[in-house]
This record gives structure tokens, C-alpha cells and sequence, in this order.
């Protein structure tokens, strides 16, 4: 549920839909997402977030990549080991 509601208010790039859901509520809810408003903004949202996801693993200027340099130099390469 956590990971869902995540997705669906913060990131923006989900739905919401309750346990006690029929048939065609699920059609029409991947119909929205395939070709509706709502999918086409999810889309796009998506593409951003790939697109941060790229950055901050890029050698050697990425947030990512840089923590991961820094965690190794400190830890496993310190001279105490």
C-alpha cells in the first residue's frame, strides 16, 4: 500500500483504486491511462523521472555515482582495513 500511495501523491505516475473494484472500473482506468489526459500526463512524468534516474548515475558527475565513490573511499579503502 505504501509503494501505491507513493506513487500515486508523490510522484504523481499512478492510480488509486480500492479493493472492492469491479470489472469495468478497471477497463475504464487503464483505458484512461492508455489514451486519456491523465495517461498522457503520467507519461510525461515518467520520462522525467527516468531521465533524473539517468543523471544521477552518470560517471562521475551523478549524485548517485559520487555518493557510492565516496562510500567505497571511505569504507572499504580507508586504511584502517
Amino acid at each position: 500500500m505504501t509503494n501505491c500511495w507513493f506513487c500515486y501523491t508523490k510522484l504523481g505516475i499512478g492510480i488509486e483504486i480500492n479493493n472492492n473494484v469491479k470489472r469495468d472500473k478497471v477497463e475504464a482506468l487503464v483505458r484512461e491511462l492508455m489514451t486519456g489526459v491523465k495517461g498522457k500526463k503520467m507519461k510525461k512524468r515518467v520520462l522525467k523521472w527516468n531521465k533524473l534516474a539517468e543523471e544521477a548515475t552518470k560517471k562521475p558527475i551523478g549524485l548517485s555515482y559520487m555518493n557510492i565513490d565516496k562510500l567505497i573511499n571511505e569504507i572499504l579503502l580507508s586504511p584502517q582495513h
